[in-house]
This record gives structure tokens, C-alpha cells and sequence, in this order.
């Protein structure tokens, strides 16, 4: 297998017996860079020396810490600089996304989103609709897929005003085509926003080029900020300069040279910025940079080789005990997925998982019956592997 020398840029959760546990959870939260504490100790460290004078003089100066971040973002999820703001927490962005990119009329009102599409999304699609005025039972539309998709859309596209999937599924670890997805729904006069919490940091992405009009993710999954961790934030660069699109609108995206004068009019700033409302919490922000560097000096392209390597290993090491009742729910076209392998098993998956992390093996699951383990390239090993399926092979239900 390809050689990997970054576990060791990590801090590793402890087994029961103190030593180091199979992680196999990054795709729920992701470990700790120990570079992390640094950056948050000179943001912290400016604070204490220097107080207010931290957001025009520090190191990195506080009121444009987000651009430090911006370039290297925009490398890991394929876009523009000028595209990209790391702000608030997924849900929040997708709502303010929303509000500009959801426009509905009565003729051109519904939603289209993924089967087993993560609760959050669905609660915040269906409020967005019931804000407008419409009732979700009829203007509220699931699809399995890119092909159901492009099925309903030539039958009904001219009655959908969003579509909004995920990048690759939370519950079965499916990936999916964003240009394919883009295509459809333009050809159709829809717009067309990404969930990206389960690809960014997992997938090799290309939003620009995709189309797409928008996106969100959140950091603390595959990109290992922390816990709650501000999120991320796309915005097609033909919005850029667009005043009149609609949106809720805060000091912070204002643009910095007037911000200050606080004057009563709003005059956004160019590009994914302007949709910012609150200064970005810069601590959080540190936390975020540390893991963000890491990718940097990785690339997505040679993390994604190693993550197809990985995920392939525990597959096959899985396929070697196929006849113990519980079957992979995740596509087996490394295409069609990131590193997590979904695994139904025979009777309570929570159970299962329990035993495993008495076993110094951490994964979750989702009820009623489904494990889910991701090999996660930046630190995951196939000795990870082996202890999981070991483990896991005992007592699968």
C-alpha cells in the first residue's frame, strides 16, 4: 500500500487497556492535528497581550483571519478563492443559502433532496418551506439518486425552484455526480446546492466546475477542526457581484473598507463574504487552519489514492467473512464512495458497536441496524483494519 507518514501528526484516542484505540469514526468527528493547541494558543496568547489591537495588529490580524483560510479551502473543495467563506455552522449556512437561492412562486415551488437525507437538512428544508408559504407534503420531493433525479426532473422540472443533495450520504456512504446533478437541474431552470458535511476533506471535489450555485459543510467530520467547528461556505462566482440576489445580510459581510464608518446602508462584499452576518469566532478559526495545513501539504488527490486503498482493504477484509449475516450498504464502485463503508447488521447495531469499543475499536452506528467505519487516510492504518473486522467478525448481531 501507498506509504503514509501522517498518524503520527495526530493525537490517537486510548483503548481500555491504554493503548492506542482503532479510530474509525472520522467521519462523524475527526481527531485532534497537535498542531491544533498552538494555533489556538497564539490566538489566545494576542488576546491576552494585546486585547482589541488583536484585530488590525496580530501575526494573522483578526478582521481578516477567514482569508487565511480561504486559498487553502478553496484548493480542498476545487473552487475560487473568491468563492469560498469559512462562517457560522452548516445548517445556519444552508439557511442563509436559502434565503437567496430558494425563490419559489406558485407554479415553481418545490425542493428536491436525498432519501435518507441527514434530519438537519430536512428540517431545514421543510421549514424553509413552510416559511414561504407552501406545504412541504406536497412541495417536499425525495429522490434515490442521479438517475430518479433526471427521471422526475424531465416530468416535473418545471415545478422545482431548489434542488439541495448531499455530496455523499451520511447513512449509506453513496456518493454522488455533482456536475451530473448541476446539469440536470440547470437544464431545467432550477438551482442547484450541495451538502458537503460527508465529501469535504473525503472526496477529490471540483465545485467550481461542477456549476453549482452553491454549497455548505461543515469542519469537524473529515477536515478534523473540532467539535461544532465553523463551517464552510461556496458560492459560484457569478453571484459575486450580484446586489440584488436576496439575503440576510450582517456587518460582517459588508465590505471591510466602509465596514468601520458604519454606515446604514449594506454594500456586500464581493463573493461567498458578503453572505457573512457575525465576525467568525477566531479561536475556532486557529483549530480549523492547523488541519487545513495539513491537507495543504497532503493534497486531495494522493489522500484520495490512499483513502480508495484503505476503504478497498477493509472491503475485502469484510468479504472474507460474508457469510456471517451482515451485508455492505455502501456502493462497491470506488466512485460511488468516500471512505466510509455502511454495514447492516443481524439485530441492535448500537450493541455491536458497544462491544467493539470495549475491544479498543471505535466506530458508531445508526438505528436500528447499520455500523458505519471509515478508514480515514490522514490516520488510519490497516492495522485499524484488522483489529475492526477481528473484532467485529466475533459477534457481527
Amino acid at each position: 500500500m501507498t506509504g503514509f507518514t501522517y498518524r503520527d501528526r495526530f493525537h490517537i484516542p486510548k483503548a481500555p487497556d491504554g493503548k492506542d484505540a482503532a479510530y474509525l469514526c472520522g467521519h462523524s468527528l475527526g481527531l485532534q492535528p497537535k498542531t491544533a493547541r498552538a494555533y489556538i494558543e497564539e490566538e489566545l496568547l494576542t488576546w491576552e497581550t494585546m486585547g482589541v489591537d488583536g484585530h488590525f495588529h496580530a501575526r494573522h490580524p483578526w478582521v481578516e483571519y477567514n482569508k487565511l483560510l480561504s486559498e487553502q479551502t478553496a484548493r480542498l473543495v476545487g473552487a475560487k478563492p473568491i468563492e469560498i467563506v469559512s462562517m457560522n455552522s452548516l445548517t445556519v449556512n444552508l439557511h442563509l443559502l436559502m434565503a437567496s437561492f430558494y425563490q419559489p412562486t406558485p407554479a415553481r415551488r418545490r425542493i428536491v433532496i436525498e432519501e435518507h437525507t441527514f434530519p438537519s437538512d430536512r428540517y431545514a428544508v421543510k421549514s424553509q418551506i413552510e416559511f414561504r408559504g407552501y406545504d412541504p407534503a406536497e412541495s417536499l420531493i425525495t429522490v434515490a439518486g442521479e438517475d430518479e433525479l433526471e427521471a422526475y426532473l424531465d416530468r416535473e422540472g418545471e415545478s422545482v425552484a431548489l434542488i439541495l443533495m448531499g455530496g455523499l450520504n451520511y447513512f449509506t456512504g453513496r456518493a454522488f455526480d455533482l456536475g451530473r446533478i448541476t446539469r440536470a437541474g440547470h437544464a431545467k431552470g432550477c438551482m442547484v446546492g450541495f451538502d458537503l458535511a460527508h465529501a469535504a476533506g473525503n472526496l477529490v471535489l471540483k465545485l467550481h466546475d461542477s456549476d453549482a450555485d452553491f454549497a455548505a459543510w461543515c469542519t469537524y467530520k473529515y477536515l478534523n477542526a473540532g467539535p461544532g467547528c465553523v463551517a464552510g461556505c461556496f458560492v459560484h462566482e457569478r453571484y459575486a457581484n450580484k446586489t440584488t440576489l436576496p439575503r440576510f445580510a450582517g456587518w460582517w459581510g459588508h465590505r471591510l473598507e466602509t465596514r468601520f464608518r458604519m454606515g446604514p446602508d449594506f454594500c456586500a462584499t464581493p463573493g461567498a463574504e458578503g453572505w457573512q452576518v457575525s465576525n467568525p469566532p477566531v479561536v475556532a478559526l486557529a483549530a480549523l487552519r492547523a488541519s487545513l495545513d495539513l491537507f495543504d501539504e497532503v493534497g486531495m488527490e494522493r489522500l484520495r489514492a490512499r483513502s480508495v486503498e484503505l476503504t478497498a482493504y477493509l472491503e475485502a477484509q469484510l468479504d472474507r467473512h460474508a457469510d456471517r449475516g451482515f451485508s455492505i450498504l455502501t456502493p462497491r464502485d470506488p466512485e460511488r464512495r468516500g471512505a466510509q463503508l455502511s454495514i447492516r447488521v443481524p439485530g441492535s447495531a448500537r450493541a455491536v458497536c458497544e462491544r467493539l469499543r470495549k475491544g479498543g475499536v471505535i466506530c458508531d452506528w445508526r438505528e436500528p441496524d447499520v455500523l458505519r467505519a471509515a478508514p480515514v487516510p490522514l490516520y488510519n492504518t490497516t492495522n485499524d483494519i484488522d483489529r475492526f473486522v477481528d473484532l467485529f467478525v466475533r459477534s457481527p448481531g
